[in-house]
């Protein structure tokens, strides 16, 4: 499923691009941390440097080294974008060695100050062109006037498929003709001003003046700005996402789509300490004028929390919008990595438990969303499960979610003993999702694995349970279930299979 973020603030002081030479670069690695979700404490052992060293690549006080960038795209999952943005960072250094990023501005340091006493936004969707409107009632906290304030507009078509998304952005870029970006406060039109410009993002400051004046926001002083843009769903996403970047004390959404496509709407809250987790207030929905408005609020939300809301169109049956109507391009839409990508081959890297904690839990926060979106397409009628290089992570965990609705989460899991009584099933996987294939597995298996504590835990399984962790532990160690089928057998194209949306059958016993 394509996915759009858009994340709007003041930048504080901490977090300033450093100057022109190396801004390409720091904007590039912050908008892919954002885009995945990963603070910078959690990114730096990720690629093997200190909190201390992200943050001053960031601020523009530590020029990156190769090593670092290299790792930062493969661990963010940037497809190269990262790797381009440290080679053009190299081109800047070797025309003007002695650069170095400028101290920051006074009205930087004011900006942080700001408060945003009401955080309101409306998405609509014609069928073909998405277009945004952002209120912002803005208080000025600081002693000093605040001149401007930072937007930005993001974009991922293919989530979990980041080549293919920064293909699609280097052949067709967002442009500011097509964004039709428009600004106002206080009934007066407001300029704005370019600070990053690629092909997938944009930052802009709007500006507290016009050709008739200048209107500052003065300390104590609160005001309402609002802008718009527009993005063609061709390069927008079935999700939307506000974070919380700065003291915020009320938030609203709403969508509104044409009620023809049959909308499904639901939300996800992450937090930079927790798990994702549905909203904890229920997302609205009525009627009116021909379109199915969904609207969700929340009062003092926490500072960089997350709040997505996705959606899927039941009249298009979930696929794609670029009509690739199969059922792989389905879950290729969806975010799930398809079979050849060299991570699916791979031993995945065990968590280093309770140090890797953090880490642990935004993985299964990213495998819980995948699990949300995923169902919201087809039904599992034997359950469903996904492990962390289906989505692009190469760690050892995974994700089942039993027919019954229980869900089990699996850290380092291992097969330590299994029976010799085997039973052969057809599976799918969603990693290439148009066969069904027979494959052996043992009725019942016993599992190490641990828990966010680093405590070890053994866990027995039968039968449906212990067929769909068979085949999770598999992905996490390199194997797709092609390699267990018998010698001769082969997979089914999906359209020949016939026990979609059934449980699997054991003799007495239907699987749990």
């Amino acid at each position: 499923m394509p996915i759009t973020h858009h994340s709007h603030a003041v930048t504080p002081p901490d977090e300033q691009p450093g100057g022109p030479v190396g801004e390409a670069f720091i904007a590039e690695l912050k908008r892919w941390r954002d885009l995945r979700g990963m603070s910078q404490k959690r990114l730096a052992p990720e690629v093997g440097y200190t909190p201390s060293y992200v943050s001053k690549v960031e601020g523009g006080h530590q020029v990156p080294s190769f090593a670092f960038a290299r790792q930062a795209d493969v661990i963010l999952q940037a497809g190269g974008a990262i790797r381009r943005a440290y080679d053009e960072l190299q081109t800047q250094l070797v025309a003007a060695p002695d650069t170095s990023p400028p101290e920051l501005a006074q009205f930087d340091q004011q900006s942080a100050s700001l408060v945003v006493e009401h955080d309101d936004a409306d998405l609509h969707y014609d069928g073909r062109f998405y277009r945004a409107v952002m209120r912002r009632r803005l208080r000025n906290a600081s002693e000093q006037p605040v001149s401007r304030y930072l937007i930005r507009i993001s974009v991922d078509r293919y989530p979990g498929n980041p080549e293919r998304s920064n293909q699609l952005y280097r052949e067709d870029p967002l442009t500011w003709h097509e964004l039709d970006l428009h600004a106002e406060c206080r009934d007066e039109p407001m300029r704005w001003k370019v600070q990053h410009d690629r092909d997938s993002f944009k930052e802009v400051w709007l500006l507290f003046e016009n050709d008739a004046g200048h209107f500052p926001l003065y300390p104590g002083e609160s005001t309402t700005i609002e802008y718009a843009y527009t993005v063609s769903d061709n390069k927008w996403g079935h999700w939307f996402q506000r974070a919380i970047r700065l003291p915020t004390e009320r938030l609203s959404v709403r969508l509104l789509f044409p009620t023809e496509l049959e909308p499904v709407v639901w939300g996800m809250e992450t937090t930079m300490s927790a798990d994702a987790h549905p909203f904890p207030t229920a997302v609205h929905r009525y009627t009116e004028d021909g379109r199915d408005v969904f609207t969700w609020s929340t009062e003092n939300p926490p500072l960089h929390a997350r709040f997505r809301l996705e959606w899927r169109f039941k009249a298009r049956d979930g696929a794609d919008q670029d009509s690739e109507h199969s059922p792989t391009a389905t879950m290729t839409a969806l975010g799930v990595v398809q079979e050849g990508d060299p991570i699916l081959a791979r031993l995945t890297r065990p968590f280093d438990l309770p140090t890797e904690a953090e880490d642990a839990r935004r993985v299964v926060a990213e495998l819980q969303s995948s699990i949300e979106r995923i169902s919201e397409v087809h039904n599992f009628g034997k359950g469903i499960g996904i492990a962390a290089p289906q989505i692009g992570i190469d760690r050892s965990a995974a994700l089942i979610r039993l027919p019954s609705g229980d869900t089990i989460t699996f850290l380092n899991p291992q097969v330590i003993e299994e029976t010799d009584d085997v039973d052969d099933q057809y599976e799918g996987c969603l990693s290439f999702f148009d066969v069904r294939g027979m494959v052996p597995r043992p009725l019942a298996i016993h599992v190490e694995h641990q828990d966010v504590n680093g405590d070890t835990h053994i866990t027995r399984f039968d039968r449906g349970a212990a067929r769909l962790i068979c085949h999770e532990i598999d992905h996490l160690n390199g194997m797709l279930y092609k390699a267990r089928m018998r010698e001769g057998v082969r997979p089914i194209p999906v359209t020949e299979y016939r026990g979609g949306g059934q449980q699997w059958e054991y003799p007495h016993h239907t699987s749990q």
